[in-house]
């Protein structure tokens, strides 16, 4: 990824960040970081990490505008059995804060970041099953 990236109005969300390489670099990342994270390590204790993260490349791939095949639960279904164990708001800004964390340390400029936030953030809602 290029720090040097910058908005640009002509391509996706996606191709700004870097594309399937800066997704896969991403995913890989943030999951470092979530799972060293004692505030939200043990929603992923009986998850496959190897299907959870292909799973995450193709939602973040397609909700930045990339190619994507997925094929995943909506957002509502996919995270009902976690709020059930508890998964808040608390958790939900401790995702986002990785988010940002990994797309800056890899060198998105920040405009694209708050992008990316802010489509995280559309989704709260439904994450947290309100």
């Amino acid at each position: 990824m290029s720090t040097n990236v910058v908005a640009d109005k002509k391509s996706s969300l996606y191709e700004q960040i870097g594309g399937e390489g800066a997704m896969e670099a991403a995913v890989d990342l943030f999951y470092r970081k979530v799972l060293s994270d004692e505030r939200i390590s043990h929603f992923f204790e009986d998850v496959d990490m190897e299907r959870q993260a292909g799973k995450q490349k193709a939602f973040l791939t397609m909700v930045c505008g990339g190619p994507s095949a997925y094929s995943g639960k909506d957002m509502r279904k996919g995270h009902a059995h976690l709020v059930k164990r508890g998964l808040n708001d608390t958790h939900f800004n401790a995702v986002a804060e990785h988010l940002s964390a990994t797309l800056l340390e890899l060198g998105v400029a920040r405009p694209l970041v708050d992008q990316v936030l802010a489509i995280a953030e559309s989704a709260r809602a439904d994450v947290l099953n309100r």
